[in-house]
């Protein structure tokens, strides 16, 4: 959030990176960074602009009829307002004329999830004589960190989740003789599950069998569910928060029986090129040095195509968990979908889900959590997925 205590490190930073200022913009919620940082309440149906010089006070371009939310803003810190669209254009000219600031822009689209700001907003922001350059770093360092608390509770989350992923492949395994069950009762369970452990999510779980798992975003329904067999291979990915907490997302594999050989090198595959990211990322870490989640990517995707499923991963290493969104708004690991140059700074957490999707076949993911530290990286839950369940 910022405020009064958070200012001073968020100035830091920005000098730091040679930038005049960080500008926030939203409408209508399209900004979740801004969203997210402001924190206002109350009604915010028009624009809004936020400037955090790199020394001073900062600056808020509110409109006339919305000043309620703005209650909190600190006294000794600018508020202008304007009602028309021309009093807006000089008020930027005003602030931001001659100057180097940052937004939440990626060139070329290279990282969507950075990229919330319209073309038109960066345009006029353009003619009111600033230079725009990407908030990517100021984004990892102010918005995608997670709090020691935040940490506790997704530490806390992972395990209550990796405990009802191997239950519900436990109950699969035990029914599937006499009484199979569907991908969507079993998919029901695990949200009832949820419940009983005060976790909540965001939507339905992916629980998928053989064919059905080689679609990454598969989701089973009660009109549309396959029944889960003998000599299946099945998938379940689950995703669960505590209130305000953060998300824990695993995915889990199981052979309802002896797997094939080309089974076992899929999982062999994707587990391996999961540790190989894991290994490569804590050499990192514990050696200081700086790593992009592009290179975990690599790390990751080469790890398959060696082993000659390279064209079956169809999807980036890993996606940012910050600590408000399950796909979230800091770095990636991926230079696959995306051109994800940031580095993994202290704060950050993120998946490791290496996958193979042999279309009507199988599909294998194997998915842990990761969060950099100050010397080393925390891979959650404890007990991660080493072998492939045979139940």
């Amino acid at each position: 959030m910022l405020d009064t205590r958070t200012l001073p490190a968020l100035q830091s930073a920005i000098a730091e990176a040679g930038l005049d200022g960080w500008l926030l913009f939203d409408f209508q919620g399209l900004n979740p960074v801004a969203v997210g940082l402001l924190q206002l309440h109350g009604m915010t149906t028009r624009r809004y602009f936020v400037f955090i010089p790199r020394t001073g006070a900062p600056v808020a371009i509110t409109h006339a009829i919305e000043q309620g939310p703005w209650s909190e803003w600190p006294a000794d810190w600018t508020k202008d307002r304007y009602s028309g669209w021309k009093p807006l254009e000089q008020l930027l000219e005003k602030h931001l004329s001659g100057k180097k600031i940052a937004m939440e822009y990626s060139p070329g689209d290279a990282i969507p999830y950075l990229d919330r700001i319209p073309a038109g907003v960066v345009e006029m922001v353009r003619s009111a004589g600033a230079t725009v350059v990407s908030s990517a770093d100021l984004v990892s360092r102010f918005y995608a960190v997670w709090t020691e608390a935040q940490l506790e509770s997704h530490i806390r989350a992972s395990k209550i989740v990796s405990r009802i992923a191997q239950e519900a492949m436990r109950m699969a395994g035990t029914r599937a003789d006499s009484d199979p069950a569907t991908e969507f009762e079993i998919q029901q369970w695990i949200m009832q599950q949820f419940a009983n452990s005060n976790l909540n999510t965001i939507h339905e779980m992916i629980v998928a069998v053989g064919p059905n798992a080689a679609n990454p975003h598969y989701e089973p329904t009660a009109l549309n569910s396959a029944t889960i067999r003998r000599g299946d291979i099945l998938l379940i990915d689950l995703f669960a928060r505590e209130t305000d907490g953060v998300f824990a997302d695993q995915t889990w594999m199981a052979s309802l029986g002896t797997p094939s050989d080309r089974d076992r090198k899929v999982w062999e595959a994707v587990s391996g090129a999961r540790k190989a990211a894991e290994d490569y990322l804590r050499a990192a870490i514990r050696e200081k040095r700086p790593v992009k989640g592009g290179e975990v990517d690599d790390v990751s995707r080469g790890y398959i195509e060696q082993r000659g499923f390279g064209k079956y991963f169809i999807h980036r290493t890993g996606h940012s968990i910050d600590s408000r969104d399950l796909h979230g708004s800091g770095p990636h690991i991926d230079n696959f979908e995306t051109r994800e140059e940031r580095l993994l700074l202290p704060g950050v957490g993120f998946s490791i889900e290496p996958g193979v999707y042999i279309e009507g076949e199988v599909g294998m993911r194997s998915e842990v959590n990761a969060y950099v530290g100050i010397d080393d990286v925390i891979i959650t839950p404890e007990d991660f997925q080493r072998d492939l369940l045979i139940i």
